[in-house]
């Protein structure tokens, strides 16, 4: 290796880029199944998307936060501490999967009105999200699990249940969408049952795991009160810093539906930002994957008080994040003439995805920066800061966007705020702190002895 950290920093995002690649590509797989239904299909699909994975969004920090808590454990030699963090992590992830999938099968109908679209879009969003969000429990314990797994450095497990559960997604996508001999397909509910379905198999699969792991070294399996709060505690930092990135994508798609000229409009101009999303969250995730080794490294490292090592496998990292978004923004541009094809025969569709899609090409590399910082910031405990850049780049966002919005300058430009000012205004809040000493915390918590030097 030309560098003493690229084995390290490999053995973790290898296997996180392929698990977290698969569950993109097969999202993908379902908006072409969807598509292929209609455009007003694709449109609802898209405001349900919205709403569910911001629901889900905002609980990311079951993930983020185990992965960081468990790896100092890991880091100060403490495997059974370790897994019992992670299992309050999955007690947690019970609890808030129960309320949010009552509270959002109650509360479908205003849900998806809020984005002010025509009834011919609110019908299948509503729908499509009444069923998604009863995959609501199994999707929190994925994330609990998949970030206990991660903190214990193992990055191979969830890449193997990734890909085979969304594997079975798109199979029982196929069946239930567009049925099989005698059977009739449900149309988009079908997708939404699929899903569930599928998300149902791998939550039992992860959970297997790490049970097993828990059991071997003798951490309880009961749920333990004082662990679920302290670890409900330091989530909410978390969930701010996640509830400012939901809220900049929700008032992206709201923007989008006040800027189109009439209902015609309104369902392109939705439909061709649902592609392109899903797009950009498939680029996302695929810069991810240094962020996720960032935040197993960078918690096992502090907990192990090497703050030198630290310093260098985040300059590293960041290397790495560069490039990968040099290289993926490429490669968007080479294939944005061709991917609307894949997706639908509406030709106004395909026609507008292709400029949307070369703008978010244009700012990969900024978004490949942001995503490993954002990681490196997580797994040091530094949650209570990722919270306050989070509501100052919304609030220099938000604003911008409805203004442009209702100036109704189109699609492209609206994304052009979206992946460049936003973007651009999250970097400079990233690398302001990564550049102080204030997040170089030692230890096995946030309450750890500071660094008292930073080189």
């Amino acid at each position: 290796m030309a560098h003493p950290h690229d084995r390290e920093i490999l053995r973790l995002a290898v296997p996180a880029f392929l698990a977290l690649v698969a569950e993109p590509l097969f999202l993908l797989a379902d908006a072409a199944i969807v598509g292929h239904l209609g455009t007003a299909p694709l449109a609802g699909l898209g405001i349900a998307a919205a709403v569910l994975q911001t629901a889900i969004g905002l609980c990311v920090f079951l993930a983020y936060g185990t992965t960081a808590s468990v790896a100092r454990r890991v880091g100060a030699g403490d495997l059974r501490g370790a897994l019992a963090q992670g299992v309050d992590g999955l007690w947690l992830a019970l609890g808030i999967g129960t309320v949010t999938t009552v509270a959002g099968v109650l509360l479908t109908e205003p849900l998806v009105h809020v984005f002010g679209a025509g009834p011919e879009v609110t019908g299948p969003a509503a729908t499509y999200l009444r069923i998604a969000f009863l995959g609501t429990v199994p999707l929190l314990l994925m994330l609990a699990a998949t970030g206990v797994l991660r903190g214990l450095q193992d990055t191979r497990t969830p890449l193997v249940v990734a890909v085979g559960g969304n594997v079975l997604n798109v199979l029982l996508n196929l069946l239930l969408v567009y049925g099989l001999g005698p059977v009739d397909g449900l149309g988009l509910a079908g997708s939404a049952w699929g899903s569930v379905l599928a998300q149902v198999a791998s939550a039992g699969a992860l959970l297997v795991v790490v049970v097993r792991g828990a059991r071997r070294q003798g951490a309880s399996l009961r749920p333990d009160l004082p662990g679920i709060r302290a670890a409900a505690h330091a989530a909410v930092a978390l969930v701010v810093r996640t509830l400012t990135l939901r809220a900049a994508l929700l008032v992206t798609t709201y923007a989008v539906t006040l800027g189109a000229a009439d209902a015609l409009d309104q369902q392109v101009d939705l439909a061709t930002h649902q592609l392109a999303m899903t797009t950009w969250a498939f680029l996302a995730f695929v810069l991810d994957a240094i962020a996720i080794a960032a935040q197993a490294i960078t918690g096992r490292y502090l907990g192990a008080g090497d703050v030198a090592g630290t310093r260098a496998v985040t300059r590293r990292m960041v290397t790495w994040g560069l490039w990968s978004g040099v290289v993926t923004g490429l490669l968007l541009a080479a294939v944005s003439p061709v991917l609307g094809a894949l997706f639908t025969e509406d030709a106004a569709v395909r026609d507008l995805l292709l400029p949307v899609l070369l703008v978010a090409a244009l700012f990969q590399p900024v978004a490949g920066v942001v995503f490993v910082l954002d990681g490196v910031l997580i797994g040091a405990g530094d949650g209570a800061y990722l919270a306050r850049g989070g509501l100052v780049t919304l609030v220099v966002y938000a604003p911008v966007v409805l203004v442009l919005a209702g100036a109704e300058v189109g699609l492209p430009v609206l994304w052009v705020s979206f992946a460049g000012l936003f973007m651009l205004a999250r970097l400079v809040v990233l690398v302001h702190r990564a550049r102080g000493d204030r997040w170089l915390v030692t230890g096995i918590g946030a309450a750890a002895a500071p660094a008292a030097t930073a080189p």
